[in-house]
């Protein structure tokens, strides 16, 4: 059971706001593989990124992105996906009726063909809203239903999952083939299910990681949205207990 790992950046936000690329560099110290970037703030070129990159043997996996920049400005996103040989593409939404899910479904179906033309998977991100009930199932049950299977795949996120009420790894086993990329973070202990670093919380990562395995998935994305402690300390504890389950293939 070994999976390639990458970071999500948005941990590390506030830092690269001071120092983009500086940023980039210790997160490949840290020894994450890749990352889930979009392309670069002004005053980066996206072939300066990819330069740096490769001098840090760090690559870009995919990315995540809004509605608007998916449905208007596609092919300028997948460009910079192409240049980094990335894949996948994601994004979130938020739902408040199951209308609302079945239309955006055929927008999501829509999106999907789209990357698909171009060679890379397009992937939808949860949080734990759509776990919301609407007439007696989810909206992500519901969103799963209405999309096509291989046009519309899950980047499922095990904190919201569990903060939704859902066993992540119980949820992953619904899904196949169909959960290519899973974010992972932890949970603290306590009434407030604040973020924590992956193997320092709650979650049962020895069964979601057994249940990624099982249904395909190939990547797996730390994603900590605020930290106690400093980000990169953060993303350097999940790093590190994932080496220590033994489930890092680097």
């Amino acid at each position: 059971m070994k999976f390639p790992i990458a970071l999500q950046p948005y941990t590390i936000r506030e830092e690269l706001k001071n120092d983009f690329l500086g940023s980039f560099t210790k997160v490949a110290e840290i020894g994450y593989e890749a990352v889930e970037a979009g392309p670069p703030p002004e005053g980066v070129t996206a072939e300066e990124m990819k330069a740096h990159f490769d001098r840090l043997g760090l690559r870009v996996m995919g990315c995540h992105a809004g509605l608007e920049q998916l449905t208007n400005d596609l092919d300028a996103l997948i460009d910079f996906l192409d240049l980094f040989g990335a894949r996948y593409v994601a994004m979130s939404y938020k739902f408040e009726s199951r209308e609302a899910v079945l239309e955006a479904a055929k927008t999501f179906n829509a999106i999907g063909a789209a990357c698909r033309e171009r060679g890379v998977q397009f992937l939808y991100h949860n949080h734990d809203w759509e776990f919301k009930q609407f007439e007696g199932e989810s909206a992500l049950d519901i969103l799963l239903g209405a999309t096509d299977p291989e046009l519309v795949k899950l980047e499922l996120d095990v904190y919201w999952a569990k903060k939704g009420g859902e066993d992540p790894a119980h949820y992953l086993r619904k899904l196949n083939g169909r959960c290519p990329v899973l974010h992972v973070k932890d949970m603290e202990p306590g009434e407030e299910r604040f973020f924590a670093e992956v193997g320092e919380g709650v979650l049962d990562f020895g069964e979601i990681l057994a249940a990624a395995e099982e249904i395909g998935t190939e990547w797996l994305v730390v994603e900590q949205d605020a930290c106690r402690r400093p980000a990169f300390e953060s993303i350097a504890i999940s790093y590190d207990n994932l080496s220590r389950m033994g489930v890092v293939a680097k």
